[in-house]
């Protein structure tokens, strides 16, 4: 692994690589790998997630080598060729049911997961075991999603590859994510936390604590952070600056309104027949 790093760091240095045979050679190892969950965009190590740089050079590289083809794959579809949208078998263990959901190659996607249609998977992203994916989610590139996690309809998970050192989205074992909400920016979720539908959580939005009484915020060094089995809801804040005060205005925020229970639990189980 160590002489496939060395070797995707120098290509990515280089000017030209479009035409190199031995580049795209290397290439295609690579994301085979990454399609394979050998290689990640970020891992944890010892409880802390550590992000691979040199993985998202990899991924940029494959978009300066793909040249631009047509791809009939049910609907029809023109993109780079060093992309293509995976094709699965039984061996794969993986339900993908009927409906316009697309999954590209470089995405891995472990054994029990299921796709309800349509949603996308961009490469680069990490979904492990048990999760459901549901209708019209989207999961990120470099996204890492752990097991047992719920993306409920029109859950949005943000993709980064650049800079190339910026943490992508993590959301950890066991978390439920509500429908219409929008992880972006890098926000780690830690394991059983449930987020609320329709709760937003980028970098730029302080995450206010009534249990604790604490304000979570991102830092220059640090992405913004729920902490485990936090339930996260949509709220507001006044805003009392300005013309703010006599018009009424408030703010959009994230509130942790409680931590998770037993009552939690049995509110947010998951449809074990559909699995």
């Amino acid at each position: 692994m160590s002489t496939l790093k060395s070797s995707i760091e120098r290509l990515s240095a280089q000017g030209e690589v479009e035409h190199d045979p031995e580049a795209r050679k290397l290439f295609l190892e690579f994301r085979d790998l990454l399609t394979q969950g050998k290689i990640r965009a970020a891992e944890r190590k010892d409880g802390h997630w550590t992000v691979n740089p040199w993985v998202k050079q990899g991924i940029l590289l494959g978009f300066r080598l793909g040249a631009i083809t047509e791809m009939p794959a049910g609907l029809s579809f023109v993109d780079k060729d060093t992309f293509p949208a995976r094709q699965f078998t039984i061996a794969d263990h993986v339900r993908v049911v009927p409906g316009g959901s697309s999954v590209r190659t470089g995405a891995y996607i472990a054994p029990s997961v299921i796709c309800m249609p349509p949603m996308f998977v961009n490469v680069g992203a990490y979904v492990d075991e048990g999760t459901m994916i549901d209708s019209h989610a989207l999961v990120g590139s470099c996204a890492q999603i752990g097991k047992r996690v719920h993306l409920s309809a029109a859950a949005q998970v943000g993709g980064v590859l650049e800079p190339i050192n910026a943490s992508p989205v993590i959301i950890e074992d066991d978390v439920l994510v509500g429908g219409n909400c929008g992880i972006y920016e890098g926000t780690l979720v830690r394991a059983r936390a449930v987020l609320g539908a329709g709760t937003i959580l980028t970098r730029s939005t302080p995450l206010y604590d009534l249990v604790k009484g604490e304000v979570h915020r991102a830092t220059a060094d640090a992405p913004l952070e729920v902490p485990e089995n936090a339930v996260v809801v949509p709220g507001s804040r006044a805003v009392n600056k300005g013309n703010a005060v006599e018009w009424n205005l408030s703010l959009y925020t994230p509130v942790i309104v409680k931590y998770r229970d037993e009552k939690t639990d049995h509110g947010i189980e998951l449809e074990d027949w559909l699995r």
